[in-house]
């Protein structure tokens, strides 16, 4: 094979990966020095000349010497005697150059296979870099793709011949999609392996989703009347989202809802029916923790300072004492507690829900429990604002187990016995 052949093929390739000329060049210049560094160990930038055409495809391989003694040769590579210069032609003299074109049969078969391999590595490499900053330019942007391959920890999407990944926890729990749909998501996030390859990592439960999903169809948002502050999910379930308005004249809530709900009914569909709660955003903590729990509303809403650390070493969060009328307890709290860890998580506050008592209201404070409980369990609960008996009948055991720390055996066994007592008529 001529070197020009070689080329050739490395130009057609070039071409279908869309790799420009320059890059070729400095590519094909690169496989031939490898070549040349393989076969004489060497690759002495002013003993090797390659010389490329871009326009024809054709390359020429020089290998410069210096002519000196015919016993004063130190390098082979970079020298020549006078014996062998002359060889080449008669009029060589000592401290001249000679320069002596090589084909691809000096260098062997297995270099030139060798030199493909190199080649294929690099338009590898570039392709992978090019991948890596086109998505990194999308991250925060919905891309559409195909179902490629569904599997127990992850979804495979192909978009513009490109592998994306959606693991687990980036999806909708209800979602089903099966390979050849067409899916919608967010890129999240644009990584590589240990091996370098990027890979790209969208998703369809991650807040900025559904940040896009409402610039799509709410115009005010897409042209910044509309701010959207923040967004809280617990993915195909249930949403809670400040917007605020920079036109007076503009309702943030209206206009994200839009005319008989049909703005707002749009991104549920997409999102599996996901409940979505829009709410005006206030500058004040304590109003936009009133607004955060409705349906509930909230009588008197108390700030108290986070205490201690998590499990992982955070500060924890500023507390909330909410107080609400007895029949909005369940409202306040939600199925299962969703609607207050959203506005727990939303308002960034620890948030306890408290029943009003209203005076005559037969009541027993905690302590009156001394005997039933050991000391611990009465700070425990006298630390969350369950001061006394029907404070804490307004949690069920979850909600009890998750704001004071008892398992939920111990909460349950706790709860019993308060409301066992208290349906008897005394302690």
């Amino acid at each position: 094979m001529k070197s020009s052949d070689l080329v050739s093929s490395f130009a057609e390739i070039a071409h279908a990966k869309d790799i420009d000329r320059e890059t070729l060049q400095l590519i094909i210049q690169d496989v031939f020095r490898a070549m040349i560094r393989k076969h004489y160990g060497a690759d002495d930038p002013e003993a090797f000349d390659i010389i490329f055409n871009p326009d024809n495809g054709d390359i020429q391989l020089l290998h410069v010497r210096t002519v000196v003694g015919n016993y004063d040769v130190e390098d082979p590579v970079t020298q020549i005697t006078l014996k062998d210069a002359q060889a080449i032609d008669e009029d060589f003299e000592i401290d001249d150059e000679v320069a002596k074109e090589l084909s691809l049969s000096d260098f062997g078969r297995r270099a030139v296979m060798t030199a493909r391999q190199t080649f294929a590595q690099r338009i590898r490499d570039i392709e992978k870099e090019h991948m890596f900053e086109d998505y990194i330019d999308q991250v925060g942007e919905i891309v559409v793709g195909e179902v490629y391959q569904t599997r127990k920890g992850e979804m495979l999407v192909i978009h513009n011949k490109t592998e994306l990944t959606m693991p687990r926890d980036e999806q909708i729990r209800r979602d089903r999609f099966r390979k050849g749909e067409m899916i919608r998501a967010v890129v999240k996030e644009v990584k590589r392996d240990a091996g370098g390859t990027p890979q790209v990592i969208i998703s369809r439960a991650d807040p900025l989703y559904m940040e896009r999903l409402f610039e799509m169809e709410v115009p005010e948002i897409y042209d910044g009347i509309i701010e959207i502050k923040k967004i809280v999910r617990e993915p195909g379930n249930r949403a809670k989202m400040f917007v605020h308005s920079t036109d007076d004249r503009v309702d943030p809530v209206g206009a994200c809802v839009g005319m008989k709900g049909v703005r707002i009914h749009a991104v549920a569909r997409e999102l599996s029916n996901e409940g979505i709660d829009v709410i005006p955003w206030a500058p004040d903590k304590i109003e936009q923790i009133k607004r955060a729990l409705a349906p509930a509303k909230p009588i008197r809403v108390t700030l108290q300072p986070g205490v201690g650390v998590d499990e992982d070493g955070n500060p924890r969060p500023p507390r909330a004492k909410v107080i609400v009328h007895p029949e909005e307890v369940s409202q306040a709290i939600g199925k299962g507690g969703i609607n207050i860890r959203l506005a727990s998580r939303l308002t960034e506050h620890e948030i306890d829900v408290y029943r009003e008592i209203h005076s005559g209201e037969d009541d027993v404070d905690i302590e009156e429990f001394g005997d039933a409980f050991p000391d611990e369990v009465i700070a425990r609960l006298k630390a969350i604002g369950c001061d006394s008996a029907l404070s804490l009948l307004d949690l069920s055991v979850e909600e009890l187990a998750r704001r004071s720390g008892m398992t939920e055996e111990v909460a349950a066994k706790v709860r019993g016995v308060v409301e066992a007592e208290m349906n008897a008529g005394g302690v």
